[in-house]
This record gives structure tokens, sequence and C-alpha cells, in this order.
């Protein structure tokens, strides 16, 4: 079995090859991070030597490998309708985890076929721009919301990528140019702004930001904005065609009384290996009382 097949036995629903080098994107986002649009995400700031040679990541990569698994397109909600962003998947392990336990099959295979070759699984952590990689390897296009988006599947998905110094052949890809067109959808309906043009995002501003990543309060003007959702935020996926049908929701989550009650050691045991951990017991508290007080529920 090809690596091609293995990946989609494994469900990743697309699976693309480029070589390391200067990512398309580098030039961009260098630009995002000097104009301080990643809030106080420092980590951004960080390692941009090795985001833009991925090599230093790998000694003596010369592959990189692209992958996209699909997330769940319900909403998970609590029983009262207040809900959390779609990639959560409160029943399921955090997809770090998840998605390098199968990236390392593919890797597997990669050393039985080139026997000596070394491999680096990167799931959302390690300073790679992986949406440069997506891009270049041709699996998707980037829409203006800054999605990559996988024709037939949308953009409800993880990347993570494999590096490796097997010099893996493949057909050289072009980047899909993408067909938008003159829609945006997706700017219309930021509640934030934060997508303040077609491929230009303020992620100080974004709702994902303020409520996963923000250091601190997110305040009731914050709150006002939520719609519901205190965790992340899916409004310019939700709104954008290539996505379909996306108003599926699900009772995934404990009574939002239940949450604002529980303990430290409550929280790990029912969110500690989920994506909800991330933010932590308290941020989540904040986000849903400044939602609650603005809904008039407390």
């Amino acid at each position: 079995m090809n690596l091609i097949e293995q990946a989609k036995d494994l469900g990743f629903v697309a699976i693309g090859f480029s070589r390391p080098g200067k990512p398309i994107f580098f030039d961009r986002f260098s630009e995002w991070i000097s104009s301080g649009r990643h809030g106080d995400m420092a980590w951004m700031e960080r390692h941009l030597d090795i985001r833009r040679d991925p090599t230093r990541l790998l000694k003596g990569c010369r592959t990189v490998i692209s992958l996209a698994y699909p997330y769940s397109r319900e909403k998970p909600c609590t029983p009262e309708g207040f809900s959390a962003a779609r990639y959560t998947e409160p029943s399921k392990a955090d997809y770090h985890h998840r998605l390098k336990k199968l990236a390392k099959v593919l890797g597997r295979t990669i050393r039985e076929k080139y026997p000596g070759a070394r491999i680096r699984v990167c799931v959302d952590s390690a300073p790679i721009l992986e949406r440069s990689f997506a891009y270049s390897s041709g699996i998707g296009f980037i829409g203006k919301n800054n999605m990559l988006i996988v024709p037939g599947h949308g953009s409800f998905l993880f990347l993570g990528e494999i590096l490796t110094t097997a010099p893996i052949p493949h057909d050289r890809s072009e980047p899909m140019k993408g067909p938008c067109g003159t829609c945006t959808r997706c700017i219309d309906a930021c509640p934030t702004g934060a997508l303040e043009a077609p491929y230009r995002l303020d992620a100080s501003r974004c709702l994902s930001y303020l409520t996963i990543e923000k250091k601190g309060s997110i305040g009731l003007d914050t709150g006002q904005k939520m719609g519901g959702n205190f965790f992340g935020c899916d409004v310019c996926q939700e709104v954008c065609p290539f996505n379909g049908e996306t108003g599926k929701r699900t009772t995934a989550l404990p009574p939002i009384d239940a949450i604002l009650a529980m303990t430290d050691g409550e929280f790990a045991r029912t969110f500690g290996k989920t994506a909800l951990a991330r933010a932590g017991l308290n941020k989540i508290k904040d986000n849903v009382r400044n939602m609650m007080k603005e809904a008039r529920q407390i």
C-alpha cells in the first residue's frame, strides 16, 4: 500500500508533498508579526529562523508531507444551547495526540521503504508554517478567512506535517487558485471585525484568540459578541459556501451551571485530555460569565 492510500485508510482526507525551503507565506507572516496583529501570543514571534527553514526542525529534511484530517461538523453544546468551537470535540482526546499517533503510522511505513530515514511529526506545536506547506503541496486553497480549504471537504480540518529525510518522489503540485471570487461572507459575518479585509486577520480581535489565548478577562464588551459560544468561534467557517450545511448541534457539554461550579479536579477529569484544557477552567468560567451577563441570565 502506498502512502496516499494508507493516509486515506487512516482517515486523512488529503495528503500532499513538497520540498523544504522558505515557506510561500513567510514574508507575509513576518509582516503580520511586525504589525502586532498576533496579540499577546509571544510564542509566535520566536524561532522565525526555524519557520523560514524547516530543515532546522529536522536536519537533512528532504520532504515535507502535509496532512489534513477532518473534525466533526456538529457543534458541541450544553443542554441550554451554549456552545464551543467544533474542533474541540469534547468527547475525544486532544487532536494533537490523536493526529500524532496516526501520522506516526505513516512514519513507520516511510522507514520501511527508506531504511535509515528519519522523521519528525508536527501537529500544531512546532514552529512551522503549516498552511504554507499545505498550500504549496496542492491539497487546498486559502480562503479569504485565511483558512485552508480542501475542495469537497471544506475547512473543518486539522493540519499536520511529517518531515522526513526520505527523498519521496512526487509530482510537483501547483498551488490552487482560490475560487472565492467576489464573495465576502466570512468578512461580513466576523463578529468583532477581526477579518479586516480578504486574507487580512487581526488575531488580537478574533473571538478564538480572545476566548482561548488572551490572558486575563475578556470583559463584557467581548461577551456581547460571542453569540452563546464560550470557547473559540466558527462563524467565518459557518458562512463559507465551501463548508456546506453546518447547522447541526449536539449536546456534548455539561450544563452551564455545572461548568461554573466545577473544581479544578472536576475540570481535569472532564476536560483534562481534551482541547478544552488549553484555556483552563478559570478562563472558561470568565468567558461563560461575561457571555451570560450579556444574555442577562446571571
